[in-house]
């Protein structure tokens, strides 16, 4: 496992077009998931321990978001051939079990990780009504074990603000997590 962290934002990146399986059988596109006031777009997979770690606060602060009109969708780039607990099989248990209130997408080529330019799980792309990128940084303190239950929700803030307003906050600390596991070339 290497430890990576998120590049700063790179505000109004427009947000790439996708079209992947979920785990639920149904296809879902970009313009699918996006919601009236944004998208949140979240690289994780089913083995990373700072994924395993927020789990539960993912599905809270999606269904907070998805409250505020961001559509929300995670999408799993690894490759399962390395890493059999990222298998879409496993994906749909992982999702089942912690009953994910998004969509739960595989990226079995990894052209979309590459096209948004995604490199640890989790990696969050938080992107206007618009889709210019706004957010490019950590759900919260939490590392490979959960912060405390009162740290300050980044991601949420940072989405709220972009419901409200259509920009990100300024100032944004990057998410940390294991690399994306690439297929050998």
């Amino acid at each position: 496992m290497v430890l990576m962290h998120t590049p700063v934002c790179d505000f109004d990146q427009p947000c790439p077009d996708f079209e992947l399986p979920g785990v639920d059988g149904q296809r879902y596109s970009r313009d699918l998931c996006m919601g009236k006031n944004g998208l949140l777009v979240m690289f994780i997979c089913n083995h990373c321990p700072y994924v395993k770690a927020i789990n539960d606060r993912l599905v809270n602060d999606a269904k907070a978001l998805q409250e505020l009109g961001i559509g929300v969708v995670a999408i799993s780039a690894n490759d399962p051939a390395d890493y059999p607990e990222d298998s879409f099989d496993n994906m749909r248990q992982v999702a089942e079990s912690h009953a994910y209130p998004f969509p739960y997408l595989f990226d079995e080529t990894q052209a979309v990780a590459k096209a948004f330019g995604a490199i640890c799980t989790p990696d969050f792309f938080g992107y206007n009504a618009s889709g210019g990128l706004q957010y490019r940084g950590r759900l919260d303190a939490s590392g490979r074990e959960p912060a405390a239950a009162d740290v300050p929700r980044e991601l949420v803030l940072a989405m709220q603000q972009v419901a409200a307003t259509g920009h990100g906050p300024a100032e944004q600390t990057p998410s940390m997590g294991c690399s994306i596991k690439w297929r050998a070339a």
